[in-house]
């Protein structure tokens, strides 16, 4: 079986408040699964390796024992980077997450990383959800200081 992940991570201030998503699709492009989470006030780098934790974790518990090939794409360039062992990672806490992906990665037959550009429609797409839930988050913490 054949997936393609779309993922991005937001934080609005970096660090800031920000959110994690992803989006799983069968190699029809068929959308098969897309969530998007809060994460507090966290850096940019960390949503972003968040977001791909998540879909490949996503992809573990409702995938296993299936022959499944990934390819996963973000709008990172460093993170894409890191994972495909082209640039170190350097923060201890980026390595932790670095290494939960790249084991999480030996579940499946095999797993690509790719970069696109923020502007790719299928990457505005999950990032137009993060913008959505950190909406609904501003608002909610405005409303309760009212």
């Amino acid at each position: 079986m054949d997936i393609v992940i779309y993922t991005d991570g937001a934080a609005r201030g970096n660090p800031g408040e920000s959110a994690s998503g992803y989006a799983v699709y069968d190699s029809g492009g068929r959308l098969i699964h897309k969530e998007a989470v809060y994460n507090g006030i966290n850096t940019n780098n960390y949503a972003e390796y968040n977001a791909i934790i998540g879909a490949l974790v996503w992809c573990k518990r409702n995938m296993e024992g299936r022959d499944v090939n990934i390819r996963l794409f973000s709008d990172s360039q460093l993170v894409v980077r890191q994972l495909n062992g082209e640039y170190r990672v350097r923060s201890e806490r980026m390595r932790v997450m670095n290494t939960e992906v790249l084991e999480l990665s030996k579940y499946f037959d095999s797993v690509s990383f790719g970069n696109l550009p923020r502007g790719d429609k299928m990457i505005a797409s999950v990032d137009r959800d993060l913008n959505i839930l950190l909406d609904s988050i501003n608002v909610t913490d405005e409303e309760n200081f009212k």
